[in-house]
């Protein structure tokens, strides 16, 4: 089985790029974030016509989550409300960016994580309330599933490896010790990142910014990931980022990243 993540920027504007990627990389499941679409208008059509099963969460022009999957989708769930009660999710699934379903087994989570904006800002702060009721949501998953897959965009480079250029002085957004400590507090529940299994070496990004020609220099993030519980960890045979459909014309600024295990 080959599980896929792919912060899309866009699924309108990208269905053909995702439509050329999966015929030629026919993966069970594909977890896109960023899809920026009500449910009501996505594109489904290009999608269930190579044969996949949609559930989708989505809101006018930002954010909006999505699965796709060959093989039946189980227990479709929309966000943390799924699983927590009201007073505690509060105002946090407001914004469209996390769903889970049950796929041949796995439990599986597609997040699209807060950018955080400015150091302290509003956003900033919003980012890590949203990080700390993920913790919660986390733990009530573990308790009814074993193996759990979680990926999406984390808006996160859990070290210095994965940035191009490590922060100084000043915090950056996405590399700061409160963001950092949250998701491995997460990853504390038991959870592994699958990409670090199989590649340890620095420069190797899953996101770059369209300017100042960051893509052909290779000054990326490493934002993009899966999480596996110990058992799906061990059996995993491989992780890769595929840095091809960034190349393409008009791109998602983010790109596919794939983990794999034996049929």
């Amino acid at each position: 089985m080959k599980i896929a993540t792919w912060n899309v920027n866009s699924i309108r504007t990208r269905q053909g790029l995702v439509c050329d990627w999966l015929r030629a990389n026919p993966v069970e499941v594909l977890c896109v974030q960023e899809t920026k679409v009500i449910d009501a208008d996505f594109p489904r059509d290009p999608f269930e016509s190579l044969g996949y099963h949609l559930a989708v969460s989505g809101q006018k022009s930002y954010n909006g989550v999505a699965i796709f999957s060959r093989l039946p989708l189980e227990e479709v769930d929309i966000g943390f409300g799924a699983l927590l009660p009201p007073e505690q999710v509060g105002n946090l699934d407001e914004q469209k960016r996390a769903i889970a379903a049950t796929v041949g087994g796995i439990r599986l989570i597609n997040l699209y994580v807060p950018n955080g904006g400015e150091y302290n800002s509003d956003k900033y702060d919003y980012k890590l309330r949203w990080l700390n009721l993920l913790y919660d949501y986390l733990q009530h998953t573990l308790d009814k599933y074993k193996d759990l897959c979680i990926c999406g965009d984390f808006n996160i480079a859990p070290d210095d490896r994965d940035i191009h250029t490590p922060p100084g002085k000043t915090p950056v957004v996405g590399t700061t010790a409160a963001e950092r400590e949250a998701l491995e507090r997460c990853l504390g529940l038991g959870l592994a990142d699958a990409f670090r299994k199989f590649n340890q070496e620095d420069k190797q990004y899953s996101w770059w910014d369209y300017r100042a020609g960051a893509f052909p220099r290779n000054r990326g993030w490493r934002i993009d990931h899966h999480y596996l519980t110990p058992e799906l960890y061990q059996r995993a045979t491989d992780c890769t980022i595929d840095r091809e459909p960034r190349q393409w014309t008009k791109p998602s600024d983010h790109t596919p990243v794939i983990v794999e295990w034996p049929d």
